[in-house]
């Protein structure tokens, strides 16, 4: 009778933590119920191991290929379920419990993996939740995920790799609950080699909540030729696994080979058959064997609770640890045995968690009382939207968005760190990838390292200087291109009234092609740019505006209108811009300059031929005019009046093109800024306001209706109210559990001597 009342009360708390861990899944509530959390490789036996757990084999319920949901498994110990009851919880409904067979779940699973293979996204995080009672299960909470994979990196294995990503990402977010103990299983005889540790290393370096399982001993027994490799693989030194496991030491588990079913491949063709073999004669009764069944009259079940569960597992742990002691020469410690077989696992397992479901009933009711005033603040905001549902006060509301959702922006542009920047911060790098990159006319970028705050993740204002700044940076480093002998004669040309060659016409032609060449695309990438920055400040003014209780939920029409005005308001006035930019006068103007320095007179020069021969003592200056005349007609007859290229002649059009091209680079860039700063940003800030209220005020008086759809609405805030109704009473029933739990534990702490 008080083993009966011993269960009842056992029951109560892993009935209330499977309701928490439900309603956590369902509303995504920020607490989350103690669970094991598996988490291995396709070939690390997973699914073999959960079965194993559970006490009968079912087909398919391992997260490998085929499985594309996580599955949680709430079981429990039922000494009266002579074979397993399975309950589907229903993905709209948690308190909606389906009886089903294993067959119909199997098929249920598959199905749904078949429903998101079809779906952009391949895998889901939202698990499937089965409750399990059986004389042969343990009180446990089993989430368990896909099986993660290494694709070979080659272009061909894409598709693989791409799914690969897509699970190490969706069991990552859930190894973040600080609640779950995570399961971690390897498959390797050697220590050092961290296949699936490396995975569980990124979310919990230290290994403080991971309990490590090393399975498919039986394979491994074999593979070892000396005891001490035996003594390393069963005790492995601490700096070996870097960090301080649960249990501290690993686990090594081997389950029985075949399969349950009427596939081909099927050994057993039911679980009755499965947990008959082997028979009494072949296995004896063992200590180890012996020790199960005290166990299961410990818990309750009585000799027949644990004889059937124990018989196909218990023959594999007892072979596995005669052969192990035959490798060793000795008898392995009491220590040693219990890190070996799934009954140790699952006695560990089981124990640790009744622990942390114990420790963690204090710490739940606050959560629960937090979340309860949450939903009561909720419900009171829809009361509050029911009861102010007209068009007019729609209209104000629209005009108020209108006012904060400005301000936001200006607040960005101005500089601010109320959004978190490692949320909606972007590195230079990640700035490169979704805006485009500076690119030269020799196909490279510039290191990121090179530039300031390169790695810092920026947004608003900041990210808008940081990309101006890369542009000065990647322009201001570009040189001219190279000239060759036909680019100079071909823009020599021929004049209307004389044969005569203008090598300062010619540098100049050639410079402003180049530079036309060069800098026009520099501006495509910089409007490309500062267009993805700034349209990034769409949805973060969204996030501030929900943060201060200004979001105009509900509305997605209105808003969506607001986005599609601030994005064609930005795309518009970025293609205005850069027309502006790429207008020939912007490069060709800076001629003007060059000009005057490259045919600058030659009357308003020193003569330094002049003064040099009045400087010379003994030099006739008859005779040095004519040596200057003669020099000087050779000079143009061998540049102005000859087409001839002769190597003075190019250094001549090379010098000039390169002075010239400077000069239009500074020119650019200083232009470039100013108009891109005047006519992209400026009319953000100055042009934008007036331009979406006229929007706002043309839509209310033609076409109100579309944008607020009042019954539609109403319909909306009327299921949030139902299912916010629906969560509150779910957390008051957890609310009085947990603190019937609590009362009860206090009081059994209080009478204790």
């Amino acid at each position: 009778m008080e083993r009966r009342e011993e269960m009842e009360k056992q029951w109560k708390l892993y009935e209330a933590y499977n309701d928490l861990h439900s309603l956590a899944q369902e509303f995504e509530t920020s607490f989350e119920a103690p669970a094991i959390l598996v988490v291995g490789h396709q070939t690390d036996g997973k699914s073999a191991l959960v079965e194993a757990l559970m006490g009968f084999q079912f087909n398919h319920v391992g997260g490998g290929t085929k499985t594309r949901r996580p599955i949680t498994l709430h079981m429990k110990y039922n000494p009266d379920c002579e074979s397993p009851l399975c309950f589907l919880v229903s993905d709209f409904d948690p308190n909606s419990l389906h009886l089903k067979s294993l067959d119909a779940i199997q098929a249920y699973i598959e199905a749904e993996n078949k429903r998101l293979e079809s779906e952009p996204c391949q895998f889901s995080s939202k698990e499937i939740i089965i409750k399990v009672e059986y004389k042969y299960c343990p009180n446990l909470t089993i989430i368990d995920t896909p099986g993660l994979t290494a694709p070979a990196p080659a272009r061909k294995n894409r598709a693989p790799q791409a799914q690969a990503s897509a699970v190490e990402s969706l069991v990552r977010a859930k190894m973040q609950h600080k609640e779950f103990i995570i399961l971690c299983l390897e498959d390797c005889s050697d220590w050092s080699n961290a296949t699936t540790r490396r995975v569980v290393m990124q979310i919990d370096p230290e290994l403080s909540r991971t309990v490590i399982v090393s399975t498919k001993l039986d394979t491994k027994i074999p593979q070892f030729a000396r005891a001490s490799d035996v003594e390393v693989f069963l005790s492995p030194p601490a700096c070996t696994l870097d960090g301080f496991i649960l249990g501290d030491s690993p686990f090594f588990t081997s389950v029985p080979s075949g399969r349950v079913g009427s596939f081909p491949d099927s050994v057993y063709r039911s679980n009755d058959e499965f947990k008959k073999w082997p028979s009494w004669s072949e296995g004896g009764i063992s200590g180890q064997y012996w020790s199960l069944m005290v166990w299961g009259v410990r818990r309750g079940g009585g000799l027949e609770a644990a004889q059937w569960w124990a018989r196909a597992v218990c023959l594999r742990e007892t072979e596995d640890i005669s052969s192990l002691e035959e490798k060793l020469g000795r008898q392995l410690s009491k220590r040693e045995r219990s890190r070996i077989g799934i009954s140790s696992l699952r006695l560990f397992l089981e124990e640790l968690l009744e622990k942390r479901y114990i420790d963690s009933v204090p710490l739940i009711i606050p959560l629960l009382e937090k979340e309860h005033r949450s939903a009561t603040k909720n419900m009171n905001e829809i009361n509050e939207e029911l009861s102010m549902l007209s068009e007019l006060n729609l209209k104000e509301k629209g005009r108020e968005f209108h006012d904060h959702f400005l301000t936001k922006l200006s607040l960005l542009l101005k500089g601010s760190i109320v959004a978190p920047p490692d949320k909606f911060g972007e590195t230079l790098q990640d700035e490169r990838v979704q805006g485009g990159a500076f690119i030269g006319p020799d196909g490279l970028q510039f290191p990121p390292k090179l530039i300031p705050n390169a790695g810092m993740r920026l947004y608003g204002g900041a990210q808008y200087h940081r990309a101006m700044a890369e542009f000065r940076f990647v322009v201001g480093g570009t040189k001219c291109p190279q000239i060759t002998r036909e680019e100079i004669v071909n823009a020599c040309g021929v004049e209307d009234i004389h044969d005569g060659t203008n090598y300062s016409r010619t540098a100049c032609v050639i410079a402003v092609s180049k530079a036309r060449d060069t800098f026009e695309p520099f501006l495509q990438q910089l409007g490309n740019r500062l267009l993805h920055i700034l349209k990034r400040l769409l949805p973060i003014c969204i996030h501030l505006l929900q943060k201060d209780g200004q979001y105009l939920s509900h509305n997605e029409v209105f808003l969506d209108r607001v986005a599609s005005a601030f994005s064609n308001f930005a795309e518009s006035t970025e293609s205005s811009c850069r027309e502006n930019g790429t207008d020939p006068s912007l490069i060709s103007s800076s001629i003007g300059s060059q000009d005057s320095i490259v045919n600058e007179k030659p009357e308003n020069k020193p003569k330094a031929g002049a003064k040099s021969s009045h400087l010379v003592p003994g030099v006739d200056s008859g005779n040095s005019a004519q040596m200057t005349e003669t020099r000087l007609a050779d000079l143009l007859d061998n540049t102005l009046w000859n087409r001839r290229l002769a190597p003075s002649s190019e250094r001549i059009v090379y010098a000039l093109v390169q002075q010239i091209f400077h000069g239009i680079k500074e020119y650019f860039l200083a232009s470039a800024e100013l108009k891109f700063n005047c006519f992209l940003l400026m009319p953000i800030v100055d042009k934008l306001p007036t331009l979406l209220r006229e929007d706002l005020e043309c839509n209310f008086e033609n076409n109100v209706d579309s944008i607020f759809d009042i019954s539609s609405l109403r319909s909306s805030l009327d299921q949030r109210k139902r299912d916010v109704e629906i969560e509150l009473r779910r957390i008051r029933r957890l609310k009085d559990k947990f603190k019937q739990i609590h009362t009860q534990q206090y009081q059994e702490v209080k009478s204790a001597p």
